[in-house]
């Protein structure tokens, strides 16, 4: 009799082999056998100096129990772990790479040869010259290695004629770090491109164009925002390189007056001082501030009230408010429901209210729950039926 065992085996396996999750390779069954695998990009014309990306995220098994170690150079030494690494290689030869996974007990190395050449002679490199302002404006240091970082300090405003946040600064900017390529070569080109969304040299490329040139220029009339802008340079070889680089210029607007007052007024019809804030958050632009913080101090008693009704309590008790209105005129947010005794933002004097109202970045964005960016209104407001003295107020916009 004709048996049919070896057919009837051979299309089973057949039929598992074309099921997803029916892996026979591991070392029981239905275990996915441990497996090093990986590729790299450019796989071409790689330059000393360039960076290579390594990808591993191929490797077997994928349920998150693998570790990575990559050997860079082929001397048996680890050089970078994780998943997707970038190696690069300052001297020209032939490297074997090698990815090495684990998983428990179990280990897979595969190994790549990637050949790396001399880079040409004579490519330039730009470097735009970071910097930021010592301190800010409060004498606070500021800690920053990889952008440059200024601040506006408007610390006498004149509360009864200037109301609007128009001040500006300039910017220098320096690309004197930057390197022709070559003893015999020197850079003939230094372009600054101040909007990196506009070709305004119309040759389709939106992050070369010449809004400024020279090696050290000066970016005048720079409003408060986070920009990124981006240096060109030539050199006398007619290579090109570029260089970006973020500036994020913040505000410190501060009003005081020895004789400012606010008027009287009451619940139905408060005295309101209105200030003009602009803020930008432009997520396609990359121009969007962080937060934006306000401070009111004022005298909790003025010292010409006499109103004092016994048994009334102290009817010269003094109390302010903060309104924030979006550039359609909605009321954002308000300091109305900060209790009286809550009212010492900072080293606040034991005789004064010093009130905060914050704005976060969230609130400048477009959606239905939120209410935009534009041209803001700060308002103080005075519900009570006295006028009342003020201290100072201060209006912080940051962008980092």
């Amino acid at each position: 009799m004709k048996t049919t065992f070896q057919p009837l085996m051979i299309v089973l396996l057949m039929l598992c082999a074309s099921l997803s999750g029916c892996i026979l390779s591991g070392d029981e069954e239905g275990e996915v056998k441990v497996t090093a695998v990986f590729d790299y990009s450019p796989k071409n014309d790689i330059r000393t100096g360039d960076s290579v990306q390594l990808d591993a995220s191929s490797s077997l098994p994928q349920d998150g129990s693998l570790t990575y170690s990559w050997d860079c150079d082929g001397d048996g030494a680890t050089d970078k772990t994780g998943q997707m690494v970038s190696c690069s290689w300052e001297l020209e030869g032939t490297y074997s790479v090698t990815l090495t996974v684990v998983s428990g007990s179990k280990s897979s190395s595969q190994s790549k040869d990637i050949t790396v050449s001399e880079a040409p002679v004579g490519s330039p490199t730009a470097e735009i010259t970071q910097y930021t302002d010592e301190e800010d404006c409060l004498y606070d240091e500021i800690d920053n290695t990889r952008d440059i970082i200024l601040w506006i300090c408007a610390m006498d405003k004149d509360p009864g004629s200037d109301r609007e946040i128009q001040d500006t600064r300039d910017v220098q900017l320096d690309a004197v770090d930057s390197v022709a390529g070559g003893d015999d070569q020197y850079i003939t080109e230094y372009n600054w491109d101040l909007d990196l969304l506009v070709d305004s040299d119309g040759d389709g490329n939106t992050e070369n164009d010449a809004d400024l040139t020279g090696e050290s220029v000066e970016w005048k009339d720079v409003a408060p925002g986070e920009y990124q802008i981006n240096l060109s340079i030539v050199n006398s070889a007619g290579k090109m390189d570029g260089d970006k680089i973020k500036v994020y210029v913040s505000f410190y607007g501060h009003w005081s007056d020895n004789d400012w007052e606010i008027a009287s007024g009451n619940s139905n019809d408060p005295e309101e001082i209105q200030f003009d804030m602009p803020v930008i958050y432009d997520k396609e632009q990359g121009n969007t501030i962080r937060k934006v913080e306000i401070i009111l101090t004022y005298p909790q008693i003025d010292d010409d009230c006499q109103d004092i009704t016994p048994g009334e309590g102290n009817n010269c008790r003094n109390k302010l408010d903060i309104y924030a209105y979006n550039e359609e005129e909605e009321e954002a947010r308000n300091t109305t429901e900060t209790p009286l005794e809550n009212r010492e933002h900072g080293d606040c004097d034991d005789d004064n209210d010093c009130l905060q109202l914050l704005l976060s970045s969230y609130m400048f964005t477009e959606t239905e729950s939120t209410f935009g960016d534009g041209e803001w209104v700060i308002a103080i407001h005075n519900e009570k039926v006295n006028d009342q003295k003020i201290e100072s107020f201060v209006i912080i916009l940051h962008y980092k």
